[in-house]
């Protein structure tokens, strides 16, 4: 927890308390339902508590935003930023049920009021969203794919709506296509510790048309 007081200094009585809360409870679901390796378990809030909460390093999601989890898992991103988050709306998405139960007693258990939760395949998602959020569950051609029905073309974000996703290693290939509509950040300029230095965010814009290149406002209006 001190982790992330440590680069959320700012965070409210409430949202400190939830943040608090999902050590015990994550730590006693992974007992009966393993959604995190159960030798990471003790490293909850760097390798997946504060790795979620990187998005927040690149983008400021604004009152009123929808956004989807897509393969959610245990509930990453997903519930860290609507913790971070509490004005915008989350459904978090995963093909495997057990996995959603666990979430969604998570987001229960710590009062989140801000989401939602689906037992589905992402091909079967038709709700329409500002942003898609995602922890490198697939490539993101494959991503981009599947995602680009659910991206509503309106905007009022400092960048323009897509995909954002958690990724590590080399990812070249991957954005190569999306040249122009995306944005690479590195997580180890905003967060020093080991983990995260070969660790990414990375942006592509959806529905912006052919030749509308990515293009970011202010340094303060994305960043938390």
């Amino acid at each position: 927890m001190k982790l992330i007081q440590k680069y959320f200094p700012g965070l409210s009585d409430e949202q400190t308390r939830q943040f608090a809360a999902l050590q015990d409870l994550y730590t006693d679901w992974n007992a009966k339902i393993n959604v995190i390796s159960r030798k990471d378990i003790g490293n909850l809030y760097e390798h997946h508590v504060l790795h979620s909460l990187g998005i927040a390093r690149v983008i400021r999601f604004r009152e009123g935003t929808q956004v989807m989890d897509l393969g959610t898992g245990g509930g990453f991103p997903g519930i860290p930023l609507a913790i971070l988050f509490p004005d915008v709306q989350f459904k978090l998405v995963d093909s495997i049920g057990k996995k959603i139960r666990v979430a969604q007693a998570v987001a229960e258990a710590i009062g989140l009021k801000n989401t939602s939760f689906a037992h589905e395949r992402a091909e079967e998602e038709q709700g329409l969203f500002d942003f898609i959020v995602s922890r490198a569950v697939m490539p993101l051609p494959d991503l981009v794919k599947i995602c680009r029905k659910n991206i509503v073309p309106a905007q009022h974000n400092a960048l323009p709506n897509g995909l954002i996703c958690l990724k590590g290693g080399e990812i070249d290939n991957e954005t190569r296509p999306f040249r122009h509509e995306a944005l690479t950040w590195n997580l180890k300029e905003f967060f020093e510790e080991e983990f995260f230095e070969t660790k990414k965010v990375v942006f592509v814009a959806i529905n912006q048309g052919k030749n509308n290149k990515t293009t970011i406002t202010s340094h303060e209006d994305k960043t938390i």
